[in-house]
């Protein structure tokens, strides 16, 4: 698919979120399985967000301008199991937009820069480390431990966004989108690209 077929049908949504980090860390008891440090309420504004309840739920890493969960961060250990994918998107407008393009063809138009640039290329694997990295230094020691125990820990360090191990593929933008809110990475950059030369709107903070 040529970018001038992708670009023929325009998305006609309008973005009126302002997205934030989070600033703060709740301290009220929290639902099964999420960490004491978030509140009952956001840990149901996630589960409405989701449509089911969170597991491994540790905070919400960016809130829309109304104080609704746009990204969330997840426990590298979930049920005794390593989760890859620190960061998931729950807002509703972005994962719909982005379903949209994925159905549209655009992790294909994605790939097809991505394999014709080694700096590209490079620029992703880096990318994909720094993501390893603050993954594990968001793992708490007895996480970290319990990882090590099961013989997961030395898996998860070769697990990039979205647990990708091959640093050069894509696999899914949601995951990549939601990490690129919380620090910017090449695929987050061309989903922006794409959503301004369609003329959608939308505003954040990085």
């Amino acid at each position: 698919m040529s970018e001038a077929a992708w670009h023929r049908p325009p998305l006609t949504l309008l973005w009126q979120h302002h997205f934030i980090k989070n600033p703060t860390v709740n301290t009220n008891v929290p639902l099964l399985s999420v960490d004491p440090d978030v509140s009952i309420a956001d840990s149901e504004l996630v589960a409405e967000l989701l449509g089911r309840s969170p597991r491994g739920l540790k905070s919400i890493a960016i809130r829309a301008d109304n104080g609704s969960p746009v990204v969330i961060q997840v426990s590298s250990l979930v049920d005794e199991k390593p989760f890859p994918t620190l960061f998931w998107l729950v807002d509703k407008q972005l994962n719909y937009a982005i379903d949209r393009m994925e159905a549209g063809g655009f992790i294909t138009l994605c790939q097809a820069r991505v394999d014709a640039s080694t700096t590209l290329q490079q620029e992703l694997a880096a990318q994909h480390q720094a993501y390893i990295d603050l993954r594990h230094s968001l793992t708490s020691p007895e996480e970290q431990n319990t990882l090590e125990n099961l013989g997961f820990s030395a898996p998860l360090q070769q697990r990039g966004i979205g647990g990708i191990q091959n640093f050069s593929r894509i696999r899914c933008l949601h995951t990549y989108y939601a990490a690129h809110l919380v620090v910017p990475n090449k695929v987050g950059d061309m989903v922006d690209d794409y959503w301004l030369a369609e003329g959608i709107s939308f505003s954040h903070l990085v």
